[in-house]
Formats: structure tokens, sequence, C-alpha cells
């Protein structure tokens, strides 16, 4: 219960500590609330360097199966400190054998977030496309419909493709608010999962 404490006030420090900073409208593949940070800091998670350490082939698959699991987001925090206690009471409390777990579990992490935040990009770069498609649209059939004979097969025609890709651009927008906040999400998992290896390695 004490490790679930520990975690759990470090998520909420977090919290508190982290302005609500508002979009940065000067970077047009951001369209999120949430800063963008682009690479996380290993150091700033973990006390001091990760020592090097010998370990057997046994005990590296169990520190890479730790770490696979630790950095699954739909295995909750509450299962991710009984995986760390039982690897503690199985392994030992080594600082620097947590160490190496938390650096494995950081480089899944950090790497699936990157990845999150290149999609964020594209996504965004797409909505702007789609914004001016929809734009150019409705000039042309304004363009049309000032004709003196107005085409009104191909008005019709501008009308339905405005009104698909609207709904395209507005089903995407909807999933935004999601999207923005998982790179979020991840690194506040990050620094759960130090601070159970941090208490892990000094009972």
């Amino acid at each position: 219960m004490k490790h679930r404490k520990s975690w759990a006030m470090a998520l909420v420090s977090l919290s508190l500590a982290a302005p609500v900073p508002a979009a940065d409208y000067a970077d047009p593949t951001w369209p999120c609330v949430q800063r963008k940070v682009e690479g996380l800091s290993l150091g700033l998670m973990w006390p001091g360097e990760i020592a090097s350490i010998k370990m057997t082939p046994e005990l590296s698959r169990v520190v890479d199966d730790l770490a696979a699991r630790l950095a699954l987001r739909r295995i909750d925090l509450d299962q991710a400190q009984d995986f760390v206690s039982e690897f503690a009471a199985a392994q030992g409390r080594d600082p620097v054998l947590m160490g190496h777990v938390f650096q494995k579990t950081f480089d899944r992490l950090a790497n699936r977030r990157s990845m999150i935040i290149k999609g964020i990009e594209e996504f965004s770069l797409k909505q702007i496309a789609m914004t001016e498609r929809i734009d150019n649209a409705r000039k042309d059939m304004d363009s049309l419909m000032a004709a003196e004979a107005p085409d009104y097969d191909k008005v019709d025609a501008l009308e339905e493709q405005i009104d698909w890709d609207e709904r395209i651009y507005t089903d995407r927008q909807q999933s935004l608010t999601y999207i923005c906040e998982t790179p979020v999400l991840l690194e506040k998992r990050l620094y759960a999962i130090a601070q159970m290896l941090i208490d892990a390695s000094k009972d």
C-alpha cells in the first residue's frame, strides 16, 4: 500500500505542477492544447546514471518481460505495482537492476510516444488540407452560381463533396481530445513506474 501511495502522489504532484497551456497556433502541425514536448528525458525521471550490470540470459529475459508488461497501458498501475513487487521479491532489490528495468520500459514507451506525436502532426496537416479543400470547393460553387447560366449539376456535385468532406473533418476532430491526451498519459505512466521501481529498490 505504501508503494501505491508513493506513485499516486507522484502523479498528483506532476498534474498540479504542470500548467495548462494554450495550443501553439504558430505550429500548424500541433493542434493540441497540451504543450508539445518532442522527446522525454530518462534523466529527469530516474535519479543518477544507470550503471552497467552483468545479466545472465535468464535474468535478461525476465527484465525484458517485466519491461514489456509495464509498458502496456491495458495493465493498470495497481497491476504494474504487483509485477514490480513480484520481480523484486524474486530477483532482489538491487537499484541498478531496477534502473535497467526502467530504462527498457522507458525506451518502449518513449518510442511509442514519439510515433504518436508524429501521427498527431500528420493528422493536423490532413485536417488543414481538408479545410483548404472545403474552402476551394465553396469558392468554385460560388463562381458557378454567379454565372449567367449556372451549371447546377456541377453545383450539386460540389455541394455533395463539401457535405462529405465536412463530415470527415468533424469525425476526425471528435477524436482529437483523446489523441492529444495520449502523449501526456504515457509520460505520467513513466513517472509512476519510475517511482514504483525506486521504492522497490529501497525495501
